[in-house]
């Protein structure tokens, strides 16, 4: 990387952030804005250049420069100008750091760590408020389950048990499922209320499909015209449970092997879907979806229960394999009953690890997405009034003979 492309990147860098300072300065005086953090990220560029011939000694007095003009301004902040907060001087000397790295040619960390810092500094008052929802019980759940994420993880050995299970990366999948089902109940939260129930059934489903739709049917029962909003809204969470489900596929098979082979009669399921959901959705629905209660994802009990299903489903299949052949793979499927991600993530990591073909574990894979959705008649009945289960047997039952038959023909062309 020339002089020049380092010039520009840590210009670029400095203008990015201190854009965002600068117009944090019309609410409220600033310490630095676009031209303080500019200057600041080429000097640390510069410094870093110059290191290379003086010494490293050169990049330590001045980072200790920086950090002490930081501690500076914190004190001003704090003391003299009686305000409270320490984000400006941390950013500041982030930039020093960052233009640091680009004269070391660590360029793209530095362009993408910037990028992240800059829309944490943009997202200042969406994070706040919420953090500011969260219930203790939810904090305490997301420490929990950073402390797996980053301390857990990271020391599980890379190691197979019985030629079929890798803790670290089994660990891996339980955090990136989880991570989905919290971008879903972070959106729930925030607009679940003002966007009613057809929106929290669709976000629902990507968190947990059978909790979502139990919550759902029991506000059938509050009166009879609620029955078709209901419905939609379950074909809805029907609909991100089944999207959910080829994304985890891809996650589990980044070739894609696996999604593609399962994409048609999914589609199917999808688009038959939409149609139900359309049909029911003219109706007006005089509820709105805050009233669902389900679990945070980040809690570390429904991140365990999500392990131990999916490890049952991947040992139990394996050996029903080695017992019955496919027919005891496919068997396999009725797991989706409790999870149909448990089902879909442990047949794609039998056909990646050689134990099973594609072909079986696409397969299995779309008849536990057609047993989920067959699940949400028997959930229906339990939960939801008669004239919910009524309609529920009518809608579910055509989506799944037609995803039924789209497997079948699939499978004999």
């Amino acid at each position: 990387m020339d002089f020049l492309t380092k010039l520009a990147i840590a210009f670029l860098i400095g203008i990015m952030v201190g854009v965002e300072r600068e117009h944090r300065g019309l609410e409220h005086e600033i310490f630095a804005g676009v031209r303080s953090y500019s200057i600041t990220c080429i000097t640390g560029m510069l410094v870093a250049l110059a290191s290379e011939s003086i010494g490293t000694g050169f990049v330590y007095v001045s980072t200790l420069f920086f950090a002490a003009m930081c501690s500076i301004i914190t004190y001003s902040k704090i003391f003299l100008f009686k305000r409270i907060g320490v984000t400006s001087p941390i950013t500041l000397f982030f930039i020093f750091v960052m233009g640091v790295l680009v004269g070391y040619d660590y360029g793209l960390f530095a362009i993408v760590s910037s990028i992240v810092v800059a829309f944490l500094l943009i997202q200042k008052q969406p994070l706040h408020q919420f953090a500011g929802n969260l219930t203790k019980e939810e904090l305490y759940n997301a420490i929990q389950f950073l402390a797996v994420a980053f301390i857990l993880y990271p020391v599980m050995p890379e190691k197979q048990f019985f030629g079929l299970l890798n803790l670290r990366y089994a660990i891996l999948i339980v955090i990136l499922v989880s991570l989905i089902s919290f971008s879903s109940y972070v959106l729930l939260r925030k607009f679940g209320t003002k966007r009613g129930l057809y929106y929290s059934g669709f976000l629902g489903g990507f968190i947990n499909s059978e909790a979502t739709t139990g919550a759902l049917a029991g506000l059938s029962k509050k009166a009879e015209e609620m029955a078709a909003p209901v419905i939609t809204g379950i074909l809805l969470c029907n609909i991100s449970m089944l999207i959910r489900n080829l994304v985890l596929a891809f996650i589990v098979d980044p070739t894609g092997r696996t999604t593609m082979l399962m994409l048609l009669p999914q589609l199917v399921l999808i688009i038959v879907s939409i149609g139900m959901a359309y049909r029911h959705s003219k109706k007006v629905c005089p509820i709105g979806g805050g009233e669902l209660k389900i679990q945070s994802p980040f809690s570390l009990g429904q991140a365990f229960k999500f392990g131990i299903a999916f490890t049952l489903i991947l040992v139990i299949g394996n050996f029903a394999y080695n017992a019955a052949g496919t027919t005891g793979i496919y068997l396999t499927a009725l797991g989706a009953l409790v999870s149909s991600s448990g089902v879909i993530v442990s047949v794609t990591l039998l056909a990646v690890s050689g134990n099973i073909s594609y072909e079986v574990a696409a397969n299995t894979a779309v008849i536990a997405s057609l047993v989920s959705t067959v699940n949400k008649i028997l959930l229906s009945k339990i939960s939801g009034s008669s004239s919910l289960f009524s309609l529920a047997i009518k809608d579910f039952g055509i989506i799944a003979a037609t995803g039924t038959l789209a497997l079948v023909i699939l499978n004999f062309l």
